[in-house]
């Protein structure tokens, strides 16, 4: 299948790098148009309406997301190029979106268009644009985040997480309704996503602090579901620090 597509960026060597790129080793991608800043962006995705877009973060008189709340009633795939910004990455994440670090490396666009075919080919009714943005008008607790599963993904609020453990390469996320979900991601993946009042506490556990019922010193914290989870000497010192 063709993908009608779209890239925004304002670096003109920038763009010319990714459409040759694309025209090698991505040739389902069909470039409709370009754009180097939101003022173009806007009415360019308007008239081509394209499946994907491959989207700069950091723009001059305005960025990504303002692009993207611009053309929230248009729905399309977004791939990000970014160089690394911790809050850009965290809001990238917490959302599922696909995100290409600067400078592209092939191999990561190759997987980044290749994730986004495959959004499209199971019609995949995931707005991962539309959850970015709700995500960065709100504060982190009250954020949603996206939990990649064996049988797909679910969509959760970051304040109904009570813990995370650590089994094997996925992690087990446990819920306020009891209910608990395996996601396809290692615990440093959620260590690395999650602000405060998530605390790691443990090689194998993080918490949400707001559920800590009580704290033992032997190194025991009782959560609000009756949990007991040990808090290891090298975490207790962060761990107590949020309760300080």
């Amino acid at each position: 299948m063709k993908i009608k597509s779209v890239i925004v960026d304002d670096e003109k060597i920038a763009r010319e790098v990714l459409r040759n790129y694309l025209a090698k080793y991505c040739p389902q991608v069909e470039i409709l148009g370009e754009a180097e800043n939101i003022k173009e962006a806007v009415p360019l995705i308007a008239e081509k309406q394209p499946q994907l877009v491959f989207l700069d973060v950091e723009m001059p008189f305005g960025n990504a997301f303002d692009v993207l709340e611009a053309t929230k009633e248009f729905s399309y795939e977004t791939i990000f190029i970014t160089a690394f910004s911790q809050y850009s990455l965290q809001a990238l994440n917490k959302s599922a979106s696909y995100y290409i670090l600067k400078p592209i490396d092939i191999q990561e666009l190759i997987l980044a268009v290749n994730k986004v075919v495959e959004s499209l080919e199971n019609k995949e009714e995931l707005n991962r644009n539309k959850i970015l943005l709700e995500n960065l008008k709100l504060k982190p607790e009250k954020q949603q985040l996206i939990l990649p599963t064996l049988q797909g993904f679910d969509v959760v609020k970051t304040e109904d997480i009570v813990r995370l453990q650590a089994d094997g390469n996925f992690t087990q996320v446990y819920l306020t309704d009891g209910s608990k979900k395996m996601v396809c991601r290692f615990l440093k993946h959620f260590d690395d996503l999650l602000e405060n009042p998530f605390v790691r506490v443990h090689r194998s556990h993080i918490i949400n602090t707001n559920f800590v019922k009580s704290y033992h010193k032997s190194g025991t914290a009782t959560l609000s579901d009756e949990t007991e989870i040990e808090v290891s000497g090298s975490f207790k010192e962060q761990f107590l620090k949020v309760f300080s």
